[in-house]
């Protein structure tokens, strides 16, 4: 499992782990049932503390990522709520190209971005 986080980031640590887990199950690095490390195997593998994996483990959960089962840990169980997903990614979304439209990145730079990503990743 390639999980890299940036300890000089302004970005909260468990929000680049929850980052890293979504690109991974995004391009095939994690899979639907997959197991991931416990809590306090990738707490030390990544030098965090536990209660930083705990944390995103929580919030994965909590957004249809993760399920936590009490005697495999946390397994990859995506929960397929398409309404909910598109309404979360719509909200997100909107500031991404609010940041975008500030910086003058135009529409068409922005499909052209968003085709680039989903072709990588075999969208």
């Amino acid at each position: 499992m390639m999980i890299q986080i940036d300890f000089h980031s302004d970005e909260a640590i468990y929000v680049q782990l929850c980052n890293q887990i979504i690109l991974g199950i995004a391009t095939s690095q994690f899979r639907e049932g997959e197991q991931l490390p416990s809590v306090r195997a990738l707490a030390e593998a990544i030098g965090v503390n536990m209660h930083t994996v705990n944390k995103a483990y929580a919030i994965l959960q909590r957004e249809g990522f993760l399920k936590i089962d009490r005697r495999r840990g946390a397994v990859i169980a995506l929960d397929i709520d398409k309404l909910r997903a598109l309404s979360e990614a719509r909200e997100e979304l909107s500031i991404v190209l609010a940041r975008a439209i500030c910086r003058n990145i135009n529409r068409n730079e922005m499909h052209a971005l968003v085709d680039d990503i989903y072709d990588a990743w075999g969208g």
